[in-house]
């Protein structure tokens, strides 16, 4: 709604279905401009402009850099039904009557078409505005937005195939070598949807004197480009963390997941702003830059295609943990004590052990080494043979 001059008493703009939240490409668009006026008004014609671009703006140093990308335009003049029209086509507005322009577009076909957006430095919008014209009066305008969502299929081979790799960096101190770490990690696809558990396969190695953290993120890429520059921002979305390890030691994840947020999905066909993302596993080094591995991730439409849901894929992906990642297990307990129920382990974590670089995290705490007081060893007995009787001898 627009408020109006004293002559027009409404001016405003609605879609047939009002609960529609988006539309996808070759859908139609339809609705009515409806007017209402105070008083006797005489109008030339009303007409109807559909748009919807990409803007990006932002500043580097002291220049401004302006892209623009547009990806729907209609226009059409708007007729009232059975209201009589003068030779030049316009028409008289009286007091007391509701008049309705209805109007009606097919949008593109899916592929032409980018998803709506709002950024930093950016914006893909879609919007109807009518302009009603009126002789010696200038023209009235109104505005009305909607969504466009273009749909994205993660059910393709090349999504549904697992990707890894593996990373690893040499740690020094004062320039003297101090060991290194390394990762090898794993995942069963790229293509995911919000709401889905990604289950993450990985192994960590730390030969360095110092303690180290693995952790991984969801992280959103935003790529702006204009005037020929580029401005990209990174968000994390969504972490996990593991157990710290000490020099010497190793740990592993089988299965371990992090869940997609409720996030748009990926945008990969505009020229001028992209939204992409990635799984970032890394591993935390004090006094030293992250070791990273970044595996990209596709987000596709929720509920487009018949995936298994995320329980099924997690379930497949241990599966498929067990067969291709026994490498990764931790050597089993001694079996000499293997049956000891005392449980040495604090309830609490006490001792800070360092700052966690990384902003939101928690800080990391390491528990105190527990003194484990193992039983001693069952008693057992030994024969003696004395003159050629044997006989047994208790021994402690």
């Amino acid at each position: 709604m627009v408020a109006m001059a004293k002559r027009v008493k409404t001016f405003h703009i609605q879609f047939t279905d009002p609960s529609k939240t988006f539309y996808c490409g070759g859908e139609k668009v339809s609705g009515r401009v409806s007017v209402e006026v105070n008083e006797v008004t005489r109008v030339s014609a009303v007409k109807l402009l559909a748009l919807g671009s990409a803007k990006v703006e932002y500043a580097k140093g002291k220049q401004r850099c302006r892209q623009a990308a547009e990806y729907l335009r209609h226009e059409e003049v708007l007729l009232l039904d059975e209201q009589p029209a003068d030779s030049d086509g316009s028409v008289v507005l009286r007091p007391g009557n509701k008049y309705e322009y209805m109007f009606g577009f097919e949008l593109p076909q899916q592929g032409q078409l980018v998803s709506s957006y709002k950024g930093k430095f950016g914006y893909v919008q879609y919007y109807v505005k009518a302009m009603m014209e009126r002789p010696q009066q200038p023209t009235m305008e109104c505005k009305k937005a909607f969504e466009v969502e273009e749909p994205l299929d993660v059910n393709t081979p090349d999504l549904l195939s697992p990707t890894g790799g593996s990373k690893e960096k040499k740690v020094t101190c004062m320039f003297i070598p101090d060991g290194q770490v390394s990762l090898n990690a794993k995942i069963d696809r790229r293509g995911f949807c919000e709401g889905e558990d990604i289950c993450i396969n990985a192994k960590f190695e730390n030969t360095c004197s110092r303690i180290v953290v693995p952790k991984a993120a969801i992280i959103a890429k935003h790529t702006y480009q204009a005037n020929g520059r580029t401005k990209v921002c990174r968000q994390k979305l969504s972490a996990v963390r593991g157990n710290h390890i000490i020099s010497g030691m190793c740990d592993a994840w089988q299965g371990k997941t992090i869940r997609v947020p409720k996030i748009k999905p990926s945008m990969l066909g505009c020229n001028i702003i992209r939204v992409e993302y990635a799984l970032t596993i890394y591993i935390h080094i004090p006094g030293s830059e992250k070791l990273i591995l970044e595996l990209p991730l596709v987000i596709g439409t929720a509920g487009l295609g018949s995936r298994s849901n995320s329980v099924s894929s997690q379930d497949g992906s241990v599966s498929s943990a067990s067969q291709s990642w026994v490498s990764l297990r931790m050597p089993s307990s001694p079996p000499s004590y293997c049956d000891i129920s005392r449980d040495c382990r604090l309830d609490q974590p006490l001792t800070p052990l360092l700052d966690d670089f990384d902003g939101d995290d928690s800080p990391i705490f390491m528990n105190p080494p527990p003194t484990f007081q193992f039983p001693s060893p069952p008693a057992y007995t030994e024969a003696e043979e004395v003159n050629g009787n044997a006989r047994m001898l208790p021994v402690c």
